[in-house]
């Protein structure tokens, strides 16, 4: 019996500065209902959706750089999500950027089950850009000024029976574009990987040889190749088009375990796209063409507990 999960991609256009937390909140919701009306059980929304992408400014002003932050999640500004999602019956990944009870600050994602309950938590590790703006240059990217690295790892987890018990994994923007994370998640037998990203249509660290065009292929050609070398399912999904005068790449995709491309967003905007997921599909590369079965558990690797939330040991 083929172990199948409708999955979608719901990319979202710009958020403005000027955008109410409200306007953004209910474009998100209206993405989530479109997904469960066709079906979807997973959805997964971009890296920091929640606002615009705020480290592309300088901030002094410690009180208004905190007013991009999650406290807790869900929260006053971001419940709303949460609620509608839990009456659907709809699981999803959503970004967010943390601010800990100790004044940590991370570039964070979630996973959430149908129920309601959060099922897995990871922290970006990967991050691009510098700590001190670049003189000259109208946007930066100053996520090492605003966020901390990862500190989480990159723990595999289960998804609830109602998916089909997969074995998901999370990334973050950058964090696609090295090869190091989905190896870790590809030796835990990963089987869907979820990703957001918000990625400029330029050289976000200057110059010119860096086209929207060229950087949106880069971002799937990192998508398909990984998902084919640790034989996994992959959504990778963007927030696209306009954002404060600043460009951001769209080409939200959802890729299969052979690194086939099985659908892709057409627009810069809210889109909604949609593959059903058959895990099954990922054992011709783990069993026979990577022979993940042999070697997925090398000796140094941390032990993998058998619960809900957490990967089975093989």
């Amino acid at each position: 019996m083929s172990r199948i999960l409708r999955i979608a991609g719901a990319q979202m256009g710009g958020n403005q500065k000027a955008d109410s937390r409200k306007a953004i909140l209910d474009r998100m919701i209206a993405l989530l209902e479109d997904a469960a009306g066709k079906g979807a059980k997973m959805v997964v929304f971009p890296e920091l959706p929640f606002t615009t992408f705020f480290p592309r400014w300088l901030f002094t002003d410690t009180a208004e750089l905190d007013t991009y932050f999650e406290k807790e999640l869900p929260g006053p500004n971001t419940q709303a999500l949460f609620d509608r999602a839990k009456e659907l019956g709809v699981g999803m990944y959503v970004g967010y950027a943390e601010l800990t009870p100790q004044g940590q600050r991370f570039n964070t994602a979630v996973t959430v089950g149908p129920d309601g309950a959060i099922l897995g938590k990871y922290r970006k590790i990967h991050l691009p850009g510098t700590v001190e703006p670049r003189a000259g240059d109208r946007f930066q990217q100053l996520e090492k000024r605003y966020f901390e690295y990862g500190d989480m790892g990159f723990p595999a987890f289960r998804g609830p029976e109602s998916w089909q018990r997969p074995v998901l994994g999370m990334l973050i923007c950058n964090d696609r574009r090295w090869p190091e994370g989905w190896r870790c998640y590809g030796l835990q037998g990963v089987e869907l990987m979820l990703i957001g990203y918000n990625s400029a249509a330029y050289d976000p660290m200057g110059g010119t040889t860096e086209s929207a065009d060229l950087r949106t292929f880069h971002s799937t050609l990192a998508v398909q190749a990984n998902a084919y070398m640790n034989a996994t399912w992959a959504v990778s999904v963007a927030k696209a088009g306009n954002e404060d005068g600043s460009g951001l790449i769209g080409g939200s995709v959802i890729v299969d375990p052979n690194g086939i491309v099985v659908a892709q967003a057409g627009t810069l905007g809210d889109e909604v796209i949609l593959a059903d997921a058959d895990f099954d599909a990922c054992r011709q590369g783990k069993e026979k063409m990577f022979n993940f079965a042999a070697h997925r558990r090398p000796q140094w690797y941390r032990p993998i507990v058998d619960q809900v939330g957490a990967v089975s040991p093989p």
